[in-house]
């Protein structure tokens, strides 16, 4: 029966009050390991992969046509990488594997271990907004970031794989889609999200140390890119499932 819930049975309406993507290039072969047979990594210039930590204050969380007012309120920090999948009619799509997903709040950890396969934890995650800067920080986990978020004109991580900002944004997310493997059952679950106004906005990374990210013991990670957008309406779809054959 729990099996059944943890396949995001109803759609999921929500309200991003902002959404802060940083996503780090990594060789391929350090990502493929981490992957289930059904996916593989989205790949740059057929060589960077890429994993993604994403902050996002989300308002209002619920069943799709539910109030606002019934909903959750939380932060999350989701781990991710950027992967593509072939349905079995031969669509190829763009999505994301979740590796691991923190919020600071104990009944959203609950839910989502419920009705998803997206690894949540609760920590103490805390943030900063204002005077053109954002601070995300747990002093649980250790995580910091901090960015500025009201320059203009700017520059790429230092190296970045990237030569402009317009090859970065493809790889700024949101992807369409979220698989998950359910691996003794040999199926692929399949959660499509739909959003408006996604426009995402470069932002400066001033610092970050992000010890999940070090427990992967990625060799050769460096920053790609950094992207923020603001008060973004999001409703993602009843999760599908559909056999996996290799």
């Amino acid at each position: 029966m729990f099996s059944a819930l943890k396949t995001h049975p109803f759609a999921v309406d929500a309200h991003f009050a902002h959404s802060l993507v940083l996503a780090f290039a990594v060789p391929r072969a350090e990502i493929e390991g981490m992957l289930p047979p059904c996916l593989e990594p989205d790949l740059f210039q057929d060589k960077w992969a890429f994993v993604v930590v994403a902050l996002v204050e989300t308002k209002g969380l619920r069943p799709a046509g539910f109030p606002g007012f019934l909903g959750s309120n939380f932060i999350l920090i989701g781990y991710r990488v950027f992967v593509r999948y072939t349905t079995l009619s031969g669509q190829h799509l763009r999505g994301l594997y979740i590796l691991r997903s923190e919020t600071n709040r104990k009944r959203m950890e609950w839910l989502g271990t419920l009705f998803t396969q997206y690894r949540y934890h609760t920590t103490d995650i805390r943030q900063t907004v204002g005077e053109g800067k954002l601070i995300a920080e747990s002093k649980e986990t250790g995580f910091r970031i901090e960015v500025k978020t009201d320059g203009e004109d700017v520059p790429l991580p230092p190296g970045s794989p990237f030569e402009n900002w317009t090859e970065a944004r493809r790889f700024a997310g949101p992807m369409p889609f979220t698989f998950s493997y359910l691996a003794e059952q040999k199926k692929v679950l399949i959660v499509e999200g739909v959003r408006e106004n996604w426009k995402p906005r470069p932002v400066a990374v001033v610092g970050h140390h992000i010890p999940f990210l070090e427990s992967l013991k990625l060799k050769q990670a460096v920053l790609a890119n950094a992207f923020i957008i603001s008060d973004i309406p999001y409703h993602w779809k009843k999760g599908r499932v559909e056999p996996w054959k290799p």
